[in-house]
């Protein structure tokens, strides 16, 4: 049986250099989070690192992808409204 706990990451209207400032560091994070994985669990494990490869990658699209959001609503002077909800449950 799964319980599902949600806990609120951002919630908020933001300017462009806001929401370029948090979203940045939210990715980069991430990325910088599955090449520590990599590069340790290769040296110590020789571990397959095809996983986290694909998730690099998804995470550098979407980053991409982000910033031309945030190049519109600049250009258009307008606010980004960004929600983030984390959900958290326990599988036995």
């Amino acid at each position: 049986m799964k319980n599902d706990t949600e806990f609120k990451l951002i919630d908020g209207i933001f300017s462009s250099d806001e929401a370029a400032n948090i979203l940045a560091a939210l990715f980069d994070y991430k990325i910088d989070y599955h090449n520590r994985e990599d590069f340790s669990n290769h040296i110590r494990f020789n571990k397959d690192l095809s996983h986290s490869k694909q998730r690099i990658e998804e995470l550098i699209s979407a980053k991409v992808a982000v910033k031309k959001l945030i190049d519109e609503s600049t250009l258009t002077s307008s606010k980004l409204v960004i929600k983030s909800t984390i959900t958290i449950s326990i599988e036995k």
